[in-house]
This record gives C-alpha cells, structure tokens and sequence, in this order.
C-alpha cells in the first residue's frame, strides 16, 4: 500500500510568500516602466494603433500557447529555480533592446521579437508562482494571497506611468530599461532567500503522471470531466476575449485625443493603478464572499460597465481617469475569486498542468483579439467616425476627431463583457461550483494499492 498524505504548510510559509511577493513587486514595476516606454516609444516611430496591439500580441502569444507544455514542466522541476530561470529571461530580452537602443539600432521588429522571446518564458512564471501560493500560505488565506499580488500589480499600475512620464525625458528609454534590469534583479534576490516548498504527490497527481505529451494534456482531461470548472473559465475566455480589445486601445485612444501627450496618459494610468490598490487593499482586508462566484460574476460587469464604457464613452480626462480606476478598483476581486475556487479544489501538485490549461482555456483567443483590434480601429472605427455614414451621429459622444472610433470600439466591448459576467448566473452547473466540486484536502489522507 502507498499512502499518499495531505501536504502540511511550512511554519514560515507566509513569511516566504512575502519575501517573493516583495521581491515581485519590484520586477513588476521595471517591467510596467519598460512598457509603458515602449508603448510611447513605438507610437512615435510610427503612429499607429496597429504596432502597439502587434507588440502586446508578440508578447501575449507565446505565453498563452507554450502554456500546457510550461504547466507539465513546472510540476517536474523545481519551482523555485523555475521563477529564477524566468526572470533571468526577461532580463535577457530587456537587455537586447538596451544594447540596440544604445548603438541606435532598435527598430519596431527587434522589440516584436524581444518581447516574444520574454513571453516564451513567461509562459513558465505564472504557473510556478501561483501553484507555489498552495504551497506557502493556509488555505483561508488563498483569497488575501491573490489579493496582495493583485494590489502588487495596481501599486506598480500606479508608480510606473509616474516614473516613466517623469523620467523618459531625463534618462530616456534607455535609462528605463536599465532600471527594469535593476529591479529584476532585486526579484531574483528574493527568491535567493525565500523556501519554497515542492508539493507531495496526490492521487491525482500519480494518475497524472506519463510522458511530457500525456502531462502537458492532461489538465485538458481534468478540466473537461469536471464541466462546473470548465464552465467558470469559459465565462474568462469570453470576457478576456472582448475586454482585450477595449483594453488593448486604451492608451492609443488616449494618445491619439491628446496629440500624444505622455503625461495625461501616464495620469490617467496612474489613477487607474490607485484603484486596483485600493481595491486590493479591500480585499485583503474583507477577503471577498462568501461564495466566490459572487465576485467573479458581479466583478466582470461591474468592472466592465463602470470602466470600459466609461473610458470609451467619455471624452475628456475626467471620464478616462475614472474609468481606468473603477475598473481597476473592482478587477482584484475577480482574479482573487478565481484563484480562490481554483486553489481550493485542485491538488497543489498538479496545479501547475491544471493551471496552465486554465489559463489556456482562458486566454486563448486574447492574443487573437489583441492583433485583430488594431486593423480593426484603424482600418474601420476611425474612418467610420471621421465620415458621413449612420454612425456619424454617434460623434456627438464619441467625437469625430482622432481617437473618436476606438472609443466608440471600447464601448461596444465593455457592454459585451457585462452580459458575458452575468451570464454565469443563468448556468446553474457554473453558478453552483463550489457546491459541486469538492476541495481537494477534504479527505486528509488518501490510501492507493500498489
């Protein structure tokens, strides 16, 4: 008989889990820096809406898609060493685009392929780090978890745009990405210190276990024998699938209705990082629902309804700023509920697989929508706006200048999220998943034969 036990927290797990959550704060903020230079950067050389969505999908494609394969290793190796590996690769690609910017040699596909480079290992960060969150912090405390690094993505939402506006023109794009190696390297220092503990084998984690092919699927087979989990990610791929497209043109709608003005862009991105502190603040404190498919359902269209439709149907910075905030003030609370419901029924040692088909299923057509929205602002929205046809009308909110077509485009998208959030409702599988998929620890003990 093999006797396969429940996995018991480490005493100084939350003080690991703080250490790396530190240490991750830093990074994100060199890396937000890096972006937000780049996204001026790359509007400069060529004034279009399409080469920002082209670079988001350079780095969000090879991410989503490496995805099943990244999952399975992270469950092999160690998880450890794999955050370290990823973050060494990231510092990699910034490094590139330094030494080219620096000898004037950096053109607009140099940064499409260094940012695919740095999403190919991405794709390994996210699975290690959210399956090492199992592994670190109590169960009740999963929820709060997520909310810290929610807040830790909105703290650094607000700092970097302040940061980059003020210093692009004293240290350049250059100095930027020397920072963003700075804070990388803070990052890999915290994960030096930090324990963090390999996970013990569940049953399903012997059943799981084969060639990488077999491994790299199998969270394809978990996820679809249990159509309530299925069913909760289906209401992600198609809120994530419209929401990329009205995110994805925020900044080039901005820029273009302020002739490129980086500090009211870099203000309102600031005001929208205020709110997903704050609302991480809140949800570290309350630790959300009860039952936490409240807080995705309600978290979808009431992000969507009070952030994207009001950043694409207001036309001056009062509506933008306030748009980014509410719905950055109300987006923790989706991510964390999520989290929360994941972490709980699936065993800690195949998360990593599960995880990332998670995160497939999720996100698998958000590259698609990125690359499709630019063409689709430029080539359609914007001259649609700019003519005499039945949507003209529509310019006395939207405008009829630069810009007015991607903000009516983001409008359409946020009302389309919030039928996809309340949706969930209306399926009582989805609706009742907590009820329906048992946690993962509620039998301590599981006993196989041989």
């Amino acid at each position: 008989m093999e006797q396969v036990t429940a996995l018991k927290k480490p005493l100084n797990g939350m003080r690991s889990f703080f250490i790396v959550w530190a240490g991750q704060v830093f990074s994100l903020l060199g890396s937000a820096m890096s972006r937000f230079a780049l996204t001026i950067w790359a509007y400069q050389i060529t004034g279009q809406a399409t080469s920002l969505t082209t670079m988001a999908f350079c780095a969000f494609g090879p991410e989503v898609f490496m995805s099943p394969f990244a999952g399975a290793l992270v469950d092999r190796w160690n998880r450890k060493l794999t955050m370290a590996l990823s973050d060494i690769a990231t510092g990699v690609s910034t490094l590139a685009m330094l030494v080219l910017l620096l000898l004037g040699k950096l053109e607009i596909w140099h940064v499409y392929i260094a940012v695919a480079f740095a999403g190919f290992f991405t794709s390994f960060q996210w699975p290690a780090y959210s399956a090492s969150i199992s592994l670190m912090v109590p169960k009740g405390q999963y929820a709060r978890a997520s909310a810290m690094i929610s807040l830790a993505e909105s703290g650094t939402g607000i700092l970097a745009p302040i940061f980059a506006a003020s210093l692009i023109g004293l240290i350049g794009v250059a100095g930027i990405f020397g920072l963003d190696i700075l804070t990388l390297l803070l990052a890999l220092g915290a994960l030096l210190i930090a324990r963090i503990p390999q996970p013990q084998r569940s049953q399903e984690g012997l059943r799981a276990q084969g060639t990488l092919w077999k491994e790299s699927f199998y969270g394809f087979k978990y996820i679809f024998s249990r159509p309530s989990l299925l069913g909760l990610q289906t209401i992600f791929l198609f809120g994530n699938m419209f929401s990329s497209i009205g995110g994805i043109l925020a900044s080039p709608m901005i820029l273009a209705k302020t002739n490129q003005n980086a500090t009211i862009l870099g203000a309102a991105d600031s005001i929208g990082g205020l709110g997903g502190v704050l609302g991480g603040i809140l949800l570290s404190i309350w630790g959300g629902p009860k039952r936490k498919v409240h807080g995705v359902f309600l978290g979808w269209a009431l992000s969507s309804l009070l952030g994207l439709v009001m950043l694409g149907a207001g036309g001056n910075f009062l509506f933008w700023a306030g748009g980014m905030f509410l719905g950055s003030f109300i987006s923790p609370l989706i991510n964390a509920s999520n989290q929360a419901i994941w972490q709980s029924k699936v065993p800690p040692d195949i998360q990593g697989k599960v995880f990332s088909i998670r995160r497939l299923i999720a996100q698998v057509v958000s590259p698609i929508s990125i690359v499709v929205a630019g063409p689709l602002a430029d080539k359609v929205f914007e001259p649609l706006m700019r003519n005499a046809n039945p949507l003209y009308s529509l310019g006395r909110v939207f405008g009829t200048g630069p810009g007015s077509g991607m903000a009516l485009l983001i409008t359409l998208m946020g009302l389309l999220v919030v039928l996809v959030g309340l949706s969930g409702y209306l399926i009582p599988a989805v609706r009742d998943v907590e009820k329906i998929i048992p946690d993962h620890d509620v039998q301590e003990t599981v006993v196989l034969e041989n």
